[in-house]
């Protein structure tokens, strides 16, 4: 019987060779399971510090609303370039008096043509509005007229009234009435003027 047999193991079971089963540490399943969970917290880590140095360097961060829904602003639309109104001597203007005092068609057509407009008719209203214009003026003229001429002019009247007719022509007619009594200071007209020229700012994106 070797010495490497059990008594009492009859021999049955008698180990012979030179090499003997290696007994290996049993895995540690927790280790591994920890380390996976590792490695996917940090895969995602990195995917998102990717996204935020994206948006960094694009301008393209997305700001959340009030409510906290995480809805991306909407960009401003582009402006479309509107055309400029129209320069005081392009424009034509009728001159009527449809008040009592004589002359005042004659003087106030005079001072428009020392502000550069283009003067037309002067004479009396007619009998649709003779007596008939309790404010300062009426501007009449085409449709066409209601964002060119009838803001031009207007910059030299307070309290005007603007009427389209169907005339297709680019002259304006300016029917005085009785609660005219003079154009409005020259300095003042020249300032409203200006700022008809000025471009409105592009508006601002929406969240």
């Amino acid at each position: 019987m070797s010495m490497l047999t059990p008594p009492g193991m009859g021999g049955k079971y008698r180990i012979t060779g030179d090499k003997y089963p290696r007994m290996r540490r049993p895995r540690n399943r927790r280790r591994i399971v920890l380390a996976a969970v590792a490695a996917v917290a940090a895969l995602g880590l990195a995917g998102w510090g990717t996204v935020q140095l994206i948006d960094a360097f694009t301008g393209g961060g997305a700001k959340t609303s009030a409510s906290g829904g995480g809805t991306r602003c909407k960009p401003a639309p582009s402006p479309s370039a509107a055309p400029p109104p129209p320069l005081p001597r392009q424009i034509t203007v009728n001159v009527y008096n449809a008040t009592p005092r004589a002359g005042l068609a004659k003087s106030t057509a005079d001072e428009l043509k020392k502000r550069g407009f283009k003067i037309g008719k002067v004479a009396n209203a007619p009998a649709a509005y003779d007596k008939k214009v309790p404010g300062t003026a009426v501007l009449l003229g085409a449709t066409t007229a209601q964002n060119g001429a009838f803001r031009v002019l207007g910059t030299q009247v307070q309290g005007f009234q603007a009427k389209t007719d169907t005339r297709r022509t680019a002259d304006v007619d300016f029917i005085i009435g009785t609660a005219f009594k003079a154009l409005d200071a020259k300095a003042n007209a020249d300032v409203a003027l200006a700022a008809l020229s000025q471009p409105k700012p592009a508006p601002s994106g929406t969240c």
